[in-house]
């Protein structure tokens, strides 16, 4: 039976590293194969992965616009009053538009209404709930 100390790799699949600057006889001795002078011959001689010869970057040429993935932007999900009865298995933000009748009076509860969403739910005698953005989380106490 195979042991764990007895583990070899194959023969022939492991290679000994290039051990660079360890001596002239070693043949990557001296100048150890970076050639003679020049930016890439010296230590921490590279310029970054950006970096386009002097040409301005391409990251500089292009414009910077917007917040697409800006991590505090709200999104609704908008209604209109002739689509209140969807608004019951809605998940996240909802913002209530005025296109529409209210016919009888009911209470709406939303993040967010227009001003002629309020004025027609309240004319029709039902009433508006404005509920949170960010409700506070409960505080649970361990005993």
């Amino acid at each position: 039976m195979l042991k764990l100390n007895e583990l070899k790799p194959a023969k022939g699949s492991r290679k000994k590293a290039k051990r660079v600057a360890r001596g002239t006889s070693s043949g990557w001795g001296k100048t150890a194969g970076r050639g003679h002078k020049g930016q890439k011959s010296r230590s921490g001689g590279t310029k970054g992965i950006r970096f386009e010869g002097g040409q301005t970057p391409i990251y500089r040429r292009l414009p910077k616009r917007g917040f697409k993935n800006y991590p505090f932007k709200k999104e609704y999900s908008i209604f209109n009053l002739d689509q209140l009865d969807q608004i019951k298995n809605t998940a996240g933000l909802i913002k209530v538009l005025g296109n529409g009748e209210v016919k009888s009076a009911v209470t709406v509860s939303a993040h967010k209404f227009s001003e002629s969403a309020k004025k027609k739910i309240e004319a029709a005698g039902g009433r508006t709930i404005i509920l949170p953005v960010h409700p506070k989380p409960t505080e649970e106490k361990h005993a």
